[in-house]
This record gives C-alpha cells, structure tokens and sequence, in this order.
C-alpha cells in the first residue's frame, strides 16, 4: 500500500500552479495508474481513519491501494490534472466536498446494484455520481449544572430569548455551521432564516471563536451554557484526559428541525471522470459501503454507518437513536450561498 500525505505540503495557489513537488506527487501515483489489481485514491480523510480499511479491502481482493492523501486543493488538482489525472476514486469529508466534485464534473456515474443496496436514496445521488459512506450529527452540547435535561431538544431553541448571552458557536461561516443554517433555509425559507438567525446571534455569550471542542471547555468554564458542535467531538474528548472534563460538563442532545431529524454532514465517495482503473474503483468503493468497512468507520471514528444493516456503535447509541434529517443532500448544498449571506447580514461573526 502507498501513501502520499500532501495535505501540508499543497496550498490552493500552489495546487493551482505549475509545481515540481505537485508533479512528483501526481508521477507516484500515476506509476499505477493502468495495473492490474490496484486501484488510486485522493483522499480528504485522514490517514489514521482509511489505513486499516484499504488494509482489510487488499486483504479480501488482493487489489493494492495507492493513496494520496490531501486537503481541498485536491479539487484543483483534478481539474489541472485533467484526462491525465491518475485518480480511481476521490474520497471526501463533507458533502459540501462531494458535491463540488461532481458539479465540477470530475466524477462519472457509477452504477451498482451493490451501492444502491447497501446505501439508503436519501444518502446517493440521483445520477449515481456520488455515494454517502459516514453521518456525523449536528448537536447541541448542553451544561450539566446549568441547563435541566429536555430543556432543549429543537434547533429552533436556539434563538429562544431563554438563551440570551449562553451559546457558543464556532464562526458561523465554517462549512459545519453555514451547512446546518442552509438546512434551515431549505426546510424554513428565507426570511424565517434569517428571523432564527438573528435570535441564535443574539443568544451567543461571546463572538464565535476556536472548533467544536473549544465551544464544549467554553461550557465547562462557565462562560456559556449551551454549546453547537459535532457528535464525533463528544466522545474523542473523552478518549483524551485533558479534554475529559470538557465533555464530562455537558449532555449531548440530538437535536432535531422539529419532526423532521437531526441535521447530519456525510463523508462521500465518487469514481474520478477519468479514471484508469473503472472495474478496481468499483470494488473498492462496494467495499467502503459494506459492512466490515462501515464497521471500522463506527469503531474508530465515532461516525454513523449510512448502511442500515449496520448499527452504530455502543457508544454512539448511548445518545439515542439518530434520525436524520430527511431533506435530499442537494438541497441543503444549494442554499448554502443564501445561508452565507445571511451569516453576513446579521453581523453573525461580529
């Protein structure tokens, strides 16, 4: 197995330009490009989270995998790459991500009696471009001394004046957060957006600052009560002992859009526009969708499976059953410009 682990080496400019250390990246990869019994990836996804799965896939098939793993630039990277481009398979973090690929029209329609099996309708899309793999839910990490349990269990509860001067939040134009305000847009429209918007902003205990877990210690030191992040943060806190206390100081709520579920972001899988081994791409990406594969996702990451025949693990089901939002991935993507500018309009970094 090769990996190539460019994500601090490639910079938008640099990926965008005529690069040797680009090139001698691109050359590694494409000294496989048309073997037999091996199969290409660029990868958003971290390295410690695919290894043991590209390990168990070359285990059951004997097909190789040569991994390139970097950041967003790789989208750029594709397209300058063009025909040439040694990518199989493009393996992303977010739906923002996948889509963007295949709007771009670097992926191609793949189709797979097997996929579609294993993966729900909801999470593929209707031209077979683009596979969900993982659900990571949007939360609502609550204070244990301060907020009672079921006092909020809504996202519309965010912008209650109950909660004046006690939520943190990440910038509101981070893709996590401009992600679940498009959800909103999508279900709400506009203009009752914009209204919740404004409360949730007038809510905050101080302008939005740091991740997902800085928002959680925010809670634990008392400068909020109620803090927004993803469920994943919950339990790797835990597994760290400075950040044990941190999520020891909160309950976290899946909070739902009313009936509708909670807002989840999904990791994706695509087949590159170009790629030189179509029938190895293939396999592996029924592999990712399978459930030995959905396994080591649960396991190691503390993401929901999106194949319904395997169960998320015991510590995931520990906050509940997930139910997620049911609006179709496209829609929450195409709001997402309105959701920025609403962001904006409300002064909601300020």
């Amino acid at each position: 197995m090769t990996f190539l682990n460019t994500s601090k080496t490639f910079g938008r400019a640099v990926a965008t330009a005529t690069c040797g250390l680009a090139l001698a990246a691109s050359m590694a990869l494409s000294t496989a490009a048309h073997a037999d019994g091996e199969v290409n990836v660029y990868s958003l996804r971290q390295q410690f989270l695919l290894e043991p799965i590209f390990e168990a896939f070359t285990a059951e098939t004997g097909i190789e995998v040569n991994v390139l793993y970097s950041g967003d630039e790789m989208i750029e990277r594709m397209a300058q790459e063009g025909e040439n481009s040694p990518a199989d398979v493009v393996m992303t973090s977010s739906f923002g991500t996948t889509l963007r690929v295949a709007e771009e029209g670097l992926a191609q329609a793949v189709h797979s009696d097997t996929l579609d099996a294993r993966i729900p309708e909801q999470f593929r899309d209707e031209n077979d471009q683009w596979y969900a793999l993982t659900m990571r839910a949007r939360i609502i990490y609550a204070s244990r001394d301060r907020v009672a349990e079921g006092a909020i269990t809504d996202y519309a509860q965010l912008a209650d004046p109950e909660w004046e001067g006690r939520i943190c939040t990440r910038s509101g134009t981070h893709p996590y957060n401009v992600q679940l305000f498009a959800s909103r847009v999508a279900r709400y429209g506009e203009e009752a957006t914009r209204e919740w918007l404004q409360g949730l902003k007038n809510n905050l205990a101080r302008q939005p600052d740091g991740n997902d877990r800085a928002q959680v210690r925010a809670v634990m030191e008392g400068e909020c009560d109620l803090a927004v992040g993803n469920s994943y943060y919950y339990f790797k806190m835990l597994a760290e002992e400075e950040q044990r206390p941190w999520a020891e100081s909160v309950n976290p709520v899946l909070a739902t859009a009313g009936e509708h579920g909670t807002h989840v972001n999904v990791s994706g899988v695509l087949m590159a526009a170009h790629a030189p081994n179509p029938e190895n791409a293939i396999i592996l990406m029924e592999f990712l969708a399978g459930e030995q594969a959905q396994r080591i996702y649960a396991d190691a990451n503390y993401e929901y499976p999106v194949n319904p025949s395997v169960a998320p693990s015991e510590a995931l089901q520990g906050l509940g059953e997930l139910t997620p939002d049911s609006l179709p991935l496209n829609d929450v993507y195409d709001n997402i410009p309105t959701a920025l500018r609403l962001v904006a309009e409300v002064g909601y970094n300020e």
